[in-house]
């Protein structure tokens, strides 16, 4: 049984995954039985197999029950995601996010991944299973537990963390994975990617740089950056790079804090920068909620955006676009992003190699929300 032919390249940069599993890891990866394992055993050739699988003619019936007796005893199942690509089924990837689940309600990133994997896999036939989870020691536990069951063939993967325990264990059970989001945190620190992940990611330290130059031009000196998740790597990303270009460019009070992504905890991060002693001039939130929520709370203590504080939203969306003044904010395609992890990820289910895929640079949009520092 054939799998359709790999998706047109994509036009964006990519290259093979790191190097093959070394044999001590081919020897602990928990594996299903194959066809290969049932040819070895009935004593026939894998073509065989096949045939007497999806009853079809060219094997005796006496082959065709020696050939499903020993599938049975060895506990083998056809690959559904095989019988979608070629059309003769449908399949489930999955998804699982371990976030507060309070954040999806106002974080418009995933609403727009999601759309753009389902763009690809709807035409495959493969279906999505979607789950949320407390932290990432649940999300393995349901890697495990779908993998037993048979639930799915294949999974994306967002939010790569620092010493992330998920690609090997993705590699162990033999899962076809897409990482959404670069794995590693700055130049010289390990991927931990695994030989049979592909990786789809953009370069968020190029774009902080992108933002503090911006800053800069603006003559803004005291720079507050409202981050994301502690311990995820896009987030100690961008904490590195806006440590690296401040420390570049002599801005002394520029620093980073964490927050859960919520409206609610951007907004009293906002307030307690803005109480300092030295408040900022310019602040920079990781997602547009937390960017719309700052400026509110600006605008609670009497200041004007962006004449007493400059804003800029990480992500932009029609938030960004509508409020007033407009956001400044980084501009990339969210769906597009989607449609690349889905792709690789049907690739892998063809067969294909793993690759690591990277996305074009956010491009900064200035509007109204960023103006010249004001002189104290």
């Amino acid at each position: 049984m054939e799998a359709n032919q790999r998706p047109a390249a994509s036009p964006h940069t990519a290259e093979p995954a790191a190097g093959e599993a070394t044999p001590q890891r081919a020897r602990t990866r928990a594996r299903r039985p194959t066809i290969k394992d049932i040819a070895r055993r009935a004593g026939v050739s894998e073509s065989a197999v096949s045939f007497a699988m999806n009853d079809r003619p060219g094997v005796s019936e006496a082959t065709r029950e020696r050939v499903r007796r020993v599938a049975e005893q060895l506990g083998w199942q056809a690959s559904t995601a095989a019988r979608a690509l070629s059309g003769e089924g449908s399949a489930t990837v999955g998804l699982v996010l371990a976030r507060p689940a309070s954040t999806l309600e106002v974080e418009s990133f995933f609403l727009q991944l999601v759309s753009g994997i389902q763009e690809v896999l709807s035409p495959h036939q493969l279906g999505l299973l979607f789950q949320v989870v407390d932290d990432v020691q649940a999300e393995c536990t349901v890697y495990r537990r779908w993998w037993a069951a048979h639930r799915v063939d294949g999974l994306i993967v967002v939010d790569p963390r620092i010493d992330d325990p998920r690609p090997a264990l993705l590699e162990s059970l033999g899962l076809p994975a897409v990482v959404v989001g670069g794995m590693e945190v700055g130049p010289g620190t390990a991927a931990g990617a695994a030989p049979g992940i592909s990786n789809v990611l953009a370069d968020d330290a190029a774009a902080m740089a992108s933002i503090v130059e911006h800053l800069d031009a603006l003559g803004h000196r005291r720079i507050v950056h409202i981050a994301g998740m502690g311990g995820l790597a896009h987030t100690e990303r961008r904490i590195l790079s806006l440590r690296t270009e401040a420390e570049r460019r002599g801005l002394a009070d520029v620093f980073s804090v964490t927050t859960d992504y919520s409206d609610a905890e951007g907004a009293e991060a906002t307030r307690r920068v803005l109480a300092s002693g030295t408040p900022p001039t310019a602040i920079v939130y990781d997602n547009d909620v937390m960017a719309v929520a700052g400026a509110a709370v600006a605008a609670e203590r009497g200041l004007s955006v962006p004449r007493d504080l400059s804003v800029v939203a990480w992500d932009d969306s029609v938030l960004c676009r509508t409020m007033h003044p407009r956001l400044t904010a980084l501009v990339r395609d969210t769906a597009g992003f989607g449609r690349r992890a889905a792709q690789e990820l049907v690739s892998l289910l063809a067969g294909e190699p793993a690759r690591r895929v990277q996305e074009p640079v956010p491009r900064l949009a200035p509007r109204e929300s960023t103006a010249p520092a004001r002189q104290s």
